[in-house]
């Protein structure tokens, strides 16, 4: 099993960083530290992937890190680098290498002082590894300030520096940035694709595999998630009974009510599993005494501590809205289709019902504006637009027609 098993569908791009990987083997085996990239080299200290979601860019970018920190024996004999089962590989693969870092936020953004620990990280040389690697895996959430630190970094590079940024298109990163980066495109999995990954990987049941990523139509993460945990079932399942619901007024807002409340339980359950743990270890770090007393002079990092964890709670309550609003955007897509007689396979069969009843009592016109009151919630929820104003404003809409 090499590095590149989980990229799913993406060939040309395994292809790209596959190749990458052997110029960046040569690069170190000459010992060639410090000089310039040979010209024609297809090595270079800055990537950038785009895709949409679901497509695999961390996954690539993750494969790519351990890659490039391959110490497999066969890379003399000819082999590639990538090999999957060496230390560097292994290590890199489940987050434990010393020279790689990866970066992801729980948060709404990633600020300045978070980065510029990253610039500080970057400037060392490798301690055990080949490279010293940075992922970063949410690149489109960079505030603007943080960004502008970051330039300066893929800028100067550290000789033995490799930055792998991931975001969904290239507009979600600055111009200053991606254009110092090479750039790369994911495509949205072929929906078999991910089933057999699902059956081969995760050890999931063919037909439920076959289900979860028609679905999500060629999601991986939500496939994943969507073909083992109940809950998320459970979720899904009364999401696409909204549309059959918002008959009447009360039953718009019933509906919003109901939406929103359940991405406040998955935000509570996301909190209770991670926060008090976290209170605990930084009071203990803290040198908390008997009873509970903090020592002085600790109060500030305590309400750093809660800030960070609130603003946690909101990105998983917006992620939370999210999710069901695409879904909901599947759904609507699915009617469309039928209305419209195309041969497009539908996502939602599981519920076909409840399409064939939309389907036939309405017009494709009046599911468009449907389809772009979903798209417009989604983006009074980007502007910050009271959650439940932002649906309530949907649900009517989609009464509406």
């Amino acid at each position: 099993m090499t590095v590149w098993d989980d990229l799913v569908g993406q060939d040309r791009v395994q292809e790209q960083l596959g190749a990458a990987a052997r110029d960046a083997d040569a690069l170190v085996t000459a010992h060639t530290d410090g000089a310039p990239v040979p010209p024609g080299s297809r090595m270079t200290h800055a990537w950038l992937f785009t895709g949409p979601p679901g497509s695999g860019r961390s996954t690539a970018a993750r494969a790519f890190a351990a890659a490039l920190q391959c110490t497999s024996p066969d890379r003399a004999l000819g082999g590639v680098p990538g090999c999957g089962f060496c230390d560097g590989c292994h290590t890199a693969l489940i987050g434990t290498h010393a020279d790689v870092e990866v970066v992801r936020t729980e948060l709404l953004s990633i600020g300045v002082k978070e980065t510029r620990e990253l610039v500080r990280r970057a400037q060392l040389s490798p301690a055990v590894g080949r490279w010293q690697v940075i992922v970063l895996e949410d690149a489109d959430r960079l505030t603007e300030g943080a960004g502008n630190v970051l330039l300066k970094a893929v800028e100067e590079p550290a000789p033995r520096t490799v930055w792998l940024l991931c975001a969904p298109s290239l507009e979600d990163v600055l111009p200053t940035i991606r254009s110092r980066c090479r750039h790369l495109t994911l495509t949205t999995p072929p929906v078999d694709a991910v089933a057999e990954v699902l059956v081969r990987r995760d050890g999931v049941d063919p037909d439920r595999a076959a289900s979860a990523a028609r679905a999500t139509q060629g999601h991986i993460g939500r496939a994943r998630r969507l073909a083992t945990d109940e809950r998320a079932r459970a979720r899904r399942a009364a999401v696409l009974k909204l549309p059959l619901r918002v008959q009447d007024v009360g039953g718009c807002l019933k509906a919003a009510q109901e939406l929103i409340d359940t991405a406040g339980d998955d935000a509570k359950q996301a909190a209770e599993e991670v926060d008090g743990k976290e209170t605990d270890e930084l009071k203990a770090a803290l040198g908390a005494v008997a009873g509970g007393r903090m020592p002085r002079g600790t109060a500030g990092v305590m309400k750093e501590l809660e800030d960070r964890q609130k603003r946690r709670r909101t990105r998983t309550q917006r992620d939370s809205l999210d999710l069901a609003l695409t879904e909901l955007t599947g759904f609507y897509r699915d009617v469309l289709a039928l209305q419209l007689g195309s041969r497009t396979a539908l996502a939602n069969t599981d519920v076909q019902d409840a399409l064939d009843r939309i389907a036939g009592s309405s017009t494709p016109e009046r599911t468009l504006r449907r389809i772009e009151a979903v798209i417009a919630c989604r983006k009074a929820l980007d502007r910050n637009v009271a959650p439940l104003l932002a649906v309530e404003a949907m649900t009517m809409a989609l009464r509406a027609g």
